[in-house]
């Protein structure tokens, strides 16, 4: 299995447990490696033939930007199921932060590991 990366693409969500993060947007910073599968496209030099990561980008953005959880781990887990419908991998890891949400911390939140079709 070969991984196609996307590393620190933040975007700005409605992300938080209390009554003042529901009224404002904060950053969230993602990292994601992507299991697929890319010796069609070393041969053929054409990205029709790999995962194009600047439409998973623009996807994970989109979906982020009008999203509200309350929780990161339901952002996390919502957001790599959204890929997996979407594009060509059979595993991923992601890396979703809040930079800034406890003081003294430069970022906190979670990792997550997911294969196509297991649990």
């Amino acid at each position: 299995m070969d991984i196609i990366f996307i590393k620190e693409l933040c975007i700005e969500t409605v992300i938080g447990i209390y009554d003042w993060e529901r009224k404002i947007k904060q950053m969230v910073c993602i990292d994601l490696e992507l299991g697929t599968d890319i010796s069609k496209a070393s041969t053929s030099d054409d990205v029709k033939d790999t995962l194009d990561y600047k439409a998973v980008a623009k996807t994970v953005q989109s979906f982020l930007k009008e999203s509200e959880f309350m929780l990161v781990e339901s952002l996390a887990e919502e957001t790599v199921k959204l890929i997996f419908e979407k594009f060509n991998v059979t595993y991923i890891k992601g890396r979703f932060s809040k930079p800034g949400a406890v003081t003294k911390a430069k970022e906190v939140g979670v990792i997550i590991e997911r294969t196509k079709n297991a649990p």
